[in-house]
């Protein structure tokens, strides 16, 4: 760990209180990391939480059954080994008997049950409740097994439990209903203190199951202001930085004290188009927003270009070339004539939704768009709102369209059910289904074979693009800044920070 002397500690707190950044305690423990990011978690509960800022902070603090490594293989978690049954309706787990959670007591297999109850219970309003409606019944032959009994075979549903959203929480906190009003996890780092959109103080958790923790604790600010976070990155008085904004994150690299990691992750940014609200019922007129919108140019002028034009399939595995994919090369006459069609040839009004900070691009995104837009005739009122506010109306689908940033996932299913079937609890978020998306959805459910899964989602993918009840617009990367002496950081394609607790500071 580099030290200070007291002069240039004095000098570094200075320059943070000229930028109106929070002042750092100078008596902070040498092995603790000094964090910062720009956007705050927005909740606690592990089973709610769709914001990346939420979910970045409480993967740190709680475990799902099984997580994904690096290369986006299902690697364990709390449970130490699984196997499906030869028929694919039993999924049974063995425990790691180490694992316990924050306040001491262990992680047992009624924890375990408890959890998927809760995320399985429709008044819980559990993110990813649709990923797991296969689970018949739940049996605890022992405190270290799980067996789930499922009415289908589901093929995803191991991926879908690697998901932050199938946290496996203490029983006891279900009963008492404090799940959101605190943090209690079996995670590497127990919360301390959360300040809302100030700091969060987090520490290791000695006892975690998962091995030693590089570091004593990790002092996360919250700096809204990305352009701060580079500053107090340049001046020392912060270790490690997550940067969403590619404007600012490519500035890293000029720093000869700073490294930069820069990955491309499975999330997209995307404009959600509303298809209950008129005219957007229309396909016509779908159709047309899709062929008015020039997707590389708002890559190329909201992220610099950091990234690449994406269909809705974001995993390697399964992404079709956008180019084969309908209307991805831009053509205004043709959506002129969609709109004509349509009744629209004067074009109409809507508004846009897009949150403050997550992404940063969000408002550059959706000024583009308008622009676009506006030559077929589509005039668009841009409302930008802070995040809680936006993940509220997003959530209750109250809007006509939405530049948003969503999660992806390393299989289809996972990352889809949830919008695209007719049991998908995003539903109101998608208002959009048709019988060719749940057919398709449900194939690839039960289909085990690897290469017929992959004719199943291109033809998915072909679909929905067609359809166009969102346009895809491009993938982008995962930023994290470091002081040089900062090692042991692994990041991963879904964007998680659960490499910090590999962290060490040298």
């Amino acid at each position: 760990m580099k030290r200070y002397s007291a002069r240039k500690l004095i000098s570094c707190v200075a320059v943070a209180a000229g930028l109106g950044l929070a002042a750092i305690s100078t008596e902070a423990h040498a092995a603790t990391l000094r964090m910062a990011w720009s956007q705050d978690a927005t909740g606690l509960d592990p089973h709610k939480q769709t914001a990346f800022s939420s979910i970045r902070l409480l993967e740190l603090i709680y475990e799902p059954l099984v997580r994904l490594d690096s290369n986006l293989q299902i690697v364990p978690a709390i449970a130490e080994s699984w196997q499906f049954s030869s028929d694919g309706k039993e999924l049974t787990f063995k425990l790691n008997p180490n694992a316990q959670f924050q306040n001491g007591a262990a992680v047992t297999s009624a924890d375990v049950k408890a959890s998927f109850q809760r995320i399985l219970d429709q008044a819980t309003g559990a993110a990813a409740r649709a990923n797991f409606l296969s689970i018949a019944s739940i049996d605890t032959p022992d405190a270290t097994t799980v067996i789930f009994h499922l009415s289908q075979p589901d093929v995803p549903i191991l991926t879908s439990m690697t998901s932050l959203n199938a946290a496996v929480v203490p029983a006891s906190e279900i009963t008492a209903g404090s799940i959101g009003t605190k943090a209690i996890g079996s995670g590497p780092f127990k919360l301390d203190n959360w300040v809302p959109n100030s700091k969060e103080v987090l520490s290791a958790n000695k006892a975690w199951a998962g091995g030693t923790v590089g570091v004593d604790g990790i002092d996360i600010s919250v700096l809204p202001d990305e352009t701060a976070i580079l500053a107090s990155l340049r001046t020392g008085q912060i270790d490690f930085a997550l940067l969403n904004d590619p404007l600012v994150a490519t500035l890293v690299p000029k720093e000869p004290k700073l490294q930069l990691t820069r990955t491309p992750v499975l999330s997209y940014n995307v404009l959600q188009l509303n298809p209950s609200h008129k005219p957007m019922d229309q396909l016509a007129v779908r159709q047309a927003i899709s062929c008015a919108i020039d997707r590389k140019d708002v890559l190329d002028t909201a992220a610099l270009g950091e990234g690449k034009v994406t269909g809705p399939l974001t995993m390697p595995l399964y992404a079709t070339d956008p180019s084969q994919l309908f209307c991805y090369k831009r053509d205004v006459e043709k959506a002129k004539k969609l709109m004509a069609d349509a009744g629209f040839a004067n074009g109409f009004s809507a508004t846009v939704i897009a949150a403050t900070g997550e992404p940063p691009t969000a408002t550059a995104e959706a000024q583009v768009i308008q622009s676009q837009l506006a030559e077929i005739g589509i005039k668009l009122d841009i409302k930008v709102m802070e995040l809680n506010v936006y993940v509220d109306a997003w959530l209750k689908g109250n809007f006509d369209m939405a530049v948003a940033l969503n999660g992806g996932s390393a299989d289809p299913y996972s990352m889809y059910n949830r919008y695209w079937t007719k049991t998908g609890n995003l539903q109101k978020v998608a208002n959009y289904i048709d019988d060719t998306l749940d057919s398709l959805m449900q194939k690839g459910r039960v289909e085990t074979d690897p290469a017929k899964r992959k004719v199943i989602f291109a033809e998915f993918e072909k679909h929905i693009a067609e359809v166009s009840p969102w346009i895809w617009l491009y993938t982008s990367y995962g930023y994290t800044a470091e002081q040089k002496n900062v090692q042991g950081f692994v990041p991963t394609p879904t964007g998680s920070l659960f490499g910090l607790s590999k962290v060490s500071i040298k």
